[in-house]
């Protein structure tokens, strides 16, 4: 297949990268900046809020997306008319998304406060959501991520502008809300014009039909995605305290801007994946899924390096001592980085060779799983059993997606030495040098950066990097 007007692997990864990481750094600035400003209680609200409208705004999507990406990159396929369809499917589902949260929150939630930053926050957030995902769906089909990048960075440079702005003027929690969900809007807009610069969409073009073939699939999976990083605060809110919600969010907060970095990362290598399998090329497929998780994995061991070495650092310079508590779990919580990042390119794997209904089995399995491991461990051990509770659940996910793989076998030998390496790296590293945090640091570090260069077809892939084209 031709790459004309594509971007290569390589190149594709080096914008969601550093997009990715400037958008993520951005937005968890100005969270730690909110810590700051928000006291424990008007925080834990602020954060159920947020995972409140993160949720509901993928029902704006309901795997859409993901039959947009497999229609599209199917041969001669009439990618303008398929996006029309999507945005008039949008269109409908985000008019029901509004009527369903207004529902849920005004029946389900009894504090006054808790639902006007709640409706604050989910108006322009999910509008924003729906708008920003038709310009992320478009631009991942045609390959060219730092389209991605344009919109990513600027919702957070709106939100970089509205939050101090609004600290400056001392605004009640429910106007913050409201121009944290406004800067999603507004680059939701920008996305859209970014799509018309592109291409032609012409509302009367009639309706894709094969949009909707074998989309309960991809909803129910993509629900359980979304779902399940939001699961902690929507279910802590009804086992601990709301300060105690709080807490756990200011440790969790880190590693889940984090873990967005190989997620989107990984949708570089998605619709490649998607087009290796459409021309029966298994082998291929196969090489690039373990390539793709060695890479993932490689990321998110260098990114729970400060998160588990340095949390008391970490808190005491951002949060300040009033949030020590939050320390050692963060130090847990890093974990999660790892595992959530292998566990992504295991189920992209099943995905990509339409094995749909299998990723979302454990997916379902997982949640389930979560809704019992968050109720139990926090009713328990209040944060520090969340904290653990998260950590179990993306292990679970990553044994899952694995076990459901027809290549299970041929990944599993990848992945045991990876998983036995970060278990050796940071555990022994972290006992052999309990209070000297700087330099369990470098160590891990160095012996992260051998194993990329002892490994022949990471090397590569990071050289690719480096001169930013593609080497596959």
């Amino acid at each position: 297949m031709s790459k004309a007007g594509k971007n290569g692997i390589g190149k594709n990864v080096f914008h969601l990268f550093y997009s990715t990481a400037l958008s993520r750094g951005i937005n968890t600035v100005v969270l730690i900046v909110l810590v700051n400003y928000l006291n424990a209680e008007n925080y834990g609200m602020f954060s159920v809020a947020l995972a409140f409208a993160m949720v509901m705004g993928y029902f704006t999507d309901a795997g859409l997306s993901n039959t947009v990406l497999r229609e599209g990159s199917k041969q001669n396929a009439d990618v303008a008319a398929i996006v029309v369809s999507y945005i008039k499917l949008r269109a409908i589902l985000l008019a029901a998304t509004f009527l369903a949260s207004y529902a849920i929150i005004h029946f389900s939630y009894d504090q006054p406060q808790l639902k006007g930053i709640m409706l604050s926050l989910v108006i322009p957030m999910v509008a924003g959501l729906a708008l920003q995902s038709i310009g992320v769906t478009y631009f991942q089909l045609k390959e060219k991520m730092e389209y991605l990048g344009y919109i990513r960075i600027c919702s957070s440079m709106v939100l970089v502008i509205f939050i101090p702005i609004g600290m400056l003027l001392s605004l009640h929690v429910l106007m913050i809300a409201f121009l944290f969900g406004l800067s999603y809007l507004i680059a939701g807009f920008y996305g859209l014009y970014l799509v018309g610069r592109q291409v032609k969409l012409d509302l009367r073009t009639p309706f894709k039909k094969s949009l909707l073939k074998n989309i309960w699939s991809f909803v129910l999976s993509g629900l359980l995605i979304m779902l399940l990083p939001q699961l902690g605060p929507l279910v802590l809110e009804k086992t601990i305290t709301m300060t105690e919600v709080g807490i756990f969010a200011v440790a969790y907060r880190i590693p889940s801007a984090l873990y967005q970095i190989p997620g989107v990362i990984a949708g570089a290598f998605y619709p490649v994946l998607f087009r290796y399998f459409h021309h029966g090329d298994q082998q291929e497929h196969l090489r690039l899924n373990i390539l793709q998780a060695k890479m993932m994995g490689v990321i998110g061991m260098l990114m729970t390096i400060p998160v588990f070495f340095l949390s008391n650092e970490m808190v005491a310079l951002l949060f300040g001592a009033k949030w020590a508590a939050a320390a050692e779990p963060l130090k847990i919580a890093g974990l999660i980085l790892f595992f959530q990042s292998i566990s992504i390119a295991f189920a992209d794997g099943l995905t990509t060779k339409n094995l749909q209904t299998r990723r979302t089995a454990v997916q379902f399995a997982i949640v389930v799983a979560a809704l019992f491991l968050y109720y139990l461990l926090s009713g328990e051990f209040a944060v520090m059993g969340a904290v653990y509770a998260a950590v179990l659940i993306e292990i679970i996910s990553v044994l899952g997606f694995l076990a459901m793989n027809p290549d299970r076998w041929a990944i599993a030998k990848k992945a045991a030495i990876y998983i036995g390496f970060f278990a050796v790296c940071f555990y022994g590293i972290d006992f052999l040098l309990p209070g000297n945090p700087y330099l369990a640091s470098f160590i891990c570090f160095v012996l992260i950066c051998l194993l990329c260069v002892l490994d022949r077809e990471l090397r590569e892939l990071i050289l690719s990097l480096r001169k930013r084209r593609d080497v596959f």
